[in-house]
């Protein structure tokens, strides 16, 4: 290791490089001018080679130094990751739990409480995100999906199958709710990403619903349309189910279609949070029961 150039020297030659400037960079690393030139000269004494050409009161970085600079640029960046996924390793008492938004927080985040009153010791760390991230990778302990089950290197395990609804804020329209298809379908929509084919036909209608007006890819930003009264929207019952109960919105009509992914329980292969695994898993599928159970 004693090759290694300094850490100080690499990233100052690594910034004079990319900006073109050692006033620039020395802005940057927060250093003196002179710092920065001093850093440069060192690293050129230790490697025995030109990096940067002094032009008048300019300079201009070698081709050797380009190059090299551009392998330093890829090693601190890969220092750089290596030091946030270190720095996000769960503590010992801490379970990291990988959930879509939506997900994490109409169904999830109400019954967490539940959790914390059995299992106090254990501290939940949410990883809300509408990526599939690799949970292997992310250091997380569980993950919450939608799909097929078939993660490879990941033990897999069905929650429930969901179905889609039509819902509206008690307030749309004044009070006046669309009931039938045709008035449902002829209403102002705020879309997500799912096609209302398959509840058109659930509703025996043959008609192609065009997509226009507000329309976004998370399903919190829709819901929060609705209860705002800009529109109506078609759901996820796990998304709507609690706000129903609540009374905070309406289910337009009995018509439901199937949605094509079930969620699934999925667990990385993860011998430092096994127990915590186990104990975080038993208690989502009693969750999971309760609810199937208050559907039917």
């Amino acid at each position: 290791m004693s090759s290694i150039p300094p850490i100080t020297c690499l990233r100052s030659f690594e910034s004079v490089a990319r900006l073109g400037s050692v006033t620039a960079a020395a802005r940057e690393l927060h250093v003196t001018h002179s710092a920065i030139s001093q850093q440069i000269k060192v690293l050129e004494a230790m490697i025995g080679v030109t990096l940067v050409v002094r032009e008048g009161r300019g300079l201009r970085v070698s081709e050797d130094g380009r190059l090299y600079a551009l392998q330093i640029r890829e090693s601190l960046n890969a220092i750089g990751e290596a030091t946030r996924l270190i720095k996000a390793q769960p503590r010992s008492t801490e379970l990291v739990v990988a959930v879509l938004p939506s997900f994490g927080l109409n169904w999830l985040l109400p019954r967490l409480p539940r959790f914390q009153d059995l299992q106090g010791h254990i501290g939940i760390r949410l990883q809300a995100s509408l990526a599939l991230s690799n949970l292997s990778r992310e250091s997380v302990d569980v993950g919450i999906r939608m799909g097929t089950g078939d993660w490879e290197g990941m033990e897999s395990q069905l929650l429930f199958h969901d179905e889609t609804l039509v819902v509206a804020a008690p307030h749309f329209n004044g009070g006046v709710l669309p009931r039938s298809p045709e008035a449902i379908v002829a209403s102002p929509i705020i879309f997500n990403m799912e096609s209302w084919q398959p509840w058109c036909q659930a509703a025996g209608l043959d008609i192609d619903v065009p997509r226009s007006g507000l329309c976004s890819n998370d399903s919190n930003l829709v819901l929060q349309a609705v209860r705002l009264g800009q529109g109506i929207a078609l759901e996820r019952r796990s998304l709507v189910h609690d706000a129903i109960q609540r009374g905070e919105l309406v289910q337009l009509s009995p018509i439901s279609a199937p949605y094509p992914y079930p969620y699934w329980l999925v667990l990385p292969n993860r011998e430092r949070s096994q127990a915590r695994q186990r104990v975080f898993s038993s208690w989502l599928l009693g969750e999971v029961a309760d609810y199937l159970d208050e559907l039917a």
